[in-house]
Order: C-alpha cells, then structure tokens, then sequence
C-alpha cells in the first residue's frame, strides 16, 4: 500500500511542527527543509488548519504551529483524514466479484494497516526531536554536481 504525496507531505509538515515546538514556522521553511513545492504544502497546511490540527499566526512576525500536542495528534487520525479511499483493487467492476474472496481479504489487511497507525501519534515520530529539528534546518541534501 502506497500513501498518496498528500497524506505524505501532511505527515511531514506535523513531523516539521512537532520538532520545533518554540517558534512559528513558515511554509517556505518547510518547503526548503524538505525540498518540496510550496504551492503543494500552502493546500495541506490549509487542510490541516482546517481539521485543527495545524494554527496560524498573522502577521509579520506570524508562521503555523501545531494546534495540539504532538501526543494528541492520532497518526491513524491524519492519514484518514488525507486519504481519499483505501480501495486497494477495483473489485467494484470486477466480473468475480461476488463470488470472490479478495475484497474481504483486502479490508482485513486495510483494518490491519490502520490499526497499527492508530497506535501511534506524532510524539512517536518525533522521539529524536532534536536531530530531526537540526535535519530540517539543514534542509534536503544538494544535487551532484555534473560532471562533463
């Protein structure tokens, strides 16, 4: 199973958060440390303000930060949140469908899946907070140089 680029870059901008709980952060920091768009990550950081999970500050000194504590943010929460579906086959025009034992096997393996993410929350991702918030400053390492 395969998390979609949305669910992935919500997941890092909280892992962003949750390591730098003293300051407000911006989305083009975020964007460089991980070397993403930040057009993508101005629709997450909206969901995720959206949903609570995720607040901004206005203004000129102004940034996001987390809306709650990393301990109350539910991984199995946020991915539900920012996956569509978990259709892990076509089944639904599928010709053997009704006699198949695929799609019931399929949905144990989802409810497995979810299971273990609800047994973690963002503080779990984030126990080496401080090399995680010095990785980040670091940004995303530079391409090589080509050689020619």
């Amino acid at each position: 199973m395969q998390l979609t680029r949305y669910t992935d870059f919500s997941l890092r901008v909280l892992i962003h958060l949750a390591a730098h709980p003293d300051k407000l952060c911006s989305i083009a920091e975020i964007a460089r440390a991980y070397g993403i768009s930040h057009n993508h990550l101005m629709k997450v950081v909206h969901e995720l303000g959206k949903s609570g999970l995720v607040e901004s500050v206005r203004g000129r000194a102004g940034g996001i930060r987390l809306a709650r504590q990393p301990e109350a943010i539910s991984v199995g929460k946020v991915v539900r949140r920012t996956e569509e579906h978990f259709d892990m086959a076509d089944c639904g025009s599928c010709v053997i469908s009704p006699a198949c034992g695929l799609n019931a096997v399929l949905g144990q393996a989802v409810a497995a899946f979810l299971a273990v993410l609800d047994r973690h929350t963002l503080a779990d991702l984030v126990q080496k907070q401080s090399r995680l918030a010095r990785l980040l400053d670091a940004g995303p390492p530079a391409a090589p140089a080509e050689r020619g």
